[in-house]
C-alpha cells in the first residue's frame, strides 16, 4: 500500500498510468474515498498519470480523532504533489474534494493545468452563493443523499457499491465538513480577480445538496468557466453517469494540452 509520509500522517494514494504522462489528480468526497473514482481511472489512465488518494481521516489515511481536516486539505494535496514530483496537473473533485482542489488551484496557479469542480462549491462563500444554499434540504443520510433515486432503482448492483465504497471510511460524527461549505471565510470575488484556469463545473440536475442554482452562483463568480448540468444523477454525477461525467472531462484535457483552451499554465 503506497504511502507518503505528510503533514505527520502517512496519506495513502495510488498512481496509475505512465510516470511521464500528463498528471490528473482525483480528489474524493466526504462519502468516498480513492476508490470513488474507478470508472474515471479505468477510462483515463492509458493516456494520463491518474493519482487517487484517501484525505486525511478517510480510508487508509489515518488521521488523530478530532484533529484538523479541511485546514490541512490544501497542504496535504501540495506535499503529495512535491512527494510525487508532479510539477502541473489537472485537478478533479467531488464535494469535499473541492476544498482540495479549488484552495490548491488559488494558491498555485501557475501548477495547475485545469480544474474540474464536480457537485461542488469548493468553499466559495460569496454572499449570493450562501444564500442559495440556504434553500436547499438534502436528505440527512443514506443512498438517497448521494445517488438519483433513478439510479438507485435501476442499479442496485452500483448502489451497493457505492456503499462499500463508502464504507471502506474510519466512522465519524460531525467533523467540521459539511458546516464548512457555508463558512464565510470561504473564498470571495476579489480572490479570482487574476484568474486563468481552464474551469469546468459539472452538477448532477437532482443535486440536492448543491442543486444546479447553487453552482450556477460559482460560476459566475470564476472567470471563463463553464457549467454542464447531468441528467440523471444527483450529488454523484461521476459515478451515476460516469461516460457523460468523463465525456466533459476529456473536452477539457485535449481542450488544454491542445491549446485551444487558453490558460496560464497550458503552455
Amino acid at each position: 500500500m503506497p504511502k507518503a509520509p505528510i503533514n505527520g500522517i502517512d496519506l495513502y494514494y495510488e498512481s496509475h498510468g505512465g510516470e511521464s504522462a500528463p498528471a490528473i489528480i482525483f480528489a474524493h468526497g466526504r462519502g468516498g474515498n480513492h476508490m470513488s473514482w474507478w470508472q474515471q481511472v479505468a477510462a483515463f489512465s492509458g493516456e494520463f498519470r491518474c493519482i487517487t488518494f484517501d484525505h486525511r481521516g478517510w480510508g487508509a489515511s489515518i488521521a488523530e480523532h478530532g484533529s484538523p481536516l479541511r485546514e490541512n486539505f490544501i497542504d496535504d494535496l501540495t506535499a503529495l504533489l512535491d512527494h510525487l514530483n508532479i510539477e502541473k496537473t489537472f485537478l478533479v473533485a467531488q464535494s469535499m474534494g473541492g476544498f482540495s482542489c479549488l484552495g490548491f488551484a488559488l494558491a498555485h496557479p501557475e501548477r495547475t493545468l485545469g480544474l474540474v469542480l464536480g457537485d461542488t462549491t469548493g468553499g466559495v462563500a460569496t454572499e449570493r452563493t450562501l444564500a442559495a444554499l440556504k434553500n436547499t434540504s438534502p436528505p440527512p443520510d443514506g443512498p438517497a443523499r448521494s445517488l438519483s433515486a433513478s439510479f438507485v432503482r435501476e442499479n442496485p448492483a452500483l448502489t451497493f457499491l457505492y456503499q462499500q465504497i463508502q464504507g471502506l471510511n474510519p466512522a465519524r460524527g460531525e467533523d467540521g465538513i459539511i458546516s464548512g461549505f457555508r463558512r464565510e471565510d470561504g473564498p470571495q470575488v476579489e480572490a479570482f480577480a487574476n484568474w486563468s484556469i481552464p474551469t469546468l463545473l459539472i452538477v448532477g440536475q437532482e443535486d440536492a445538496i448543491f442543486p444546479p442554482e447553487v453552482i450556477a452562483e460559482v460560476q459566475k463568480v470564476i472567470p471563463g468557466s463553464r457549467m454542464e448540468v447531468v441528467p440523471g444523477a444527483a450529488h454523484s454525477a461521476h459515478f451515476e453517469q460516469a461516460s457523460v461525467f468523463n465525456g466533459y472531462l476529456s473536452e477539457l484535457f485535449s481542450g488544454v494540452l491542445s491549446g485551444s483552451v487558453a490558460g496560464a499554465a497550458a503552455d
